[in-house]
């Protein structure tokens, strides 16, 4: 049950960094950054919510990767130092092992 009011609130703000980056982002590199969280915080918000029924573990890796790799992006596009960027990809190895992690599952 928690798996899934995280993935909601997840979705919804990936949906608030996308708006934010249309319409407030400083520049157009921040508007990247948000553009490019929100879509991968999306996907993977919902991407949790598909599988966590059948694959819960993975489904929490994906949200924790998701938080990880869109949450740095975020920070950055409102203004947090440059080198947080090195801690994306921490997020996006996470979201890698969680869909190997999913694939193994379904495959057993």
């Amino acid at each position: 049950m928690i798996t899934g009011v995280l993935a909601a609130i997840s979705a919804a703000l990936a949906v608030v960094a996308g708006a934010f980056g249309a319409h407030g982002a400083a520049g157009p590199q921040e508007a990247d950054w948000l553009r490019t969280g929100g879509l991968y915080q999306l996907i993977h918000a919902v991407a949790a919510l598909a599988i966590m029924g059948a694959a819960r573990g993975p489904a929490i890796l994906l949200l924790a990767g998701a938080a990880v790799f869109s949450g740095t992006l975020y920070a950055m596009a409102l203004g947090a130092p440059r080198w947080l960027g090195a801690v994306t990809p921490v997020g996006g190895s996470l979201l890698i092992i969680g869909w190997l992690w999913a694939a193994w599952l379904y495959l057993k």
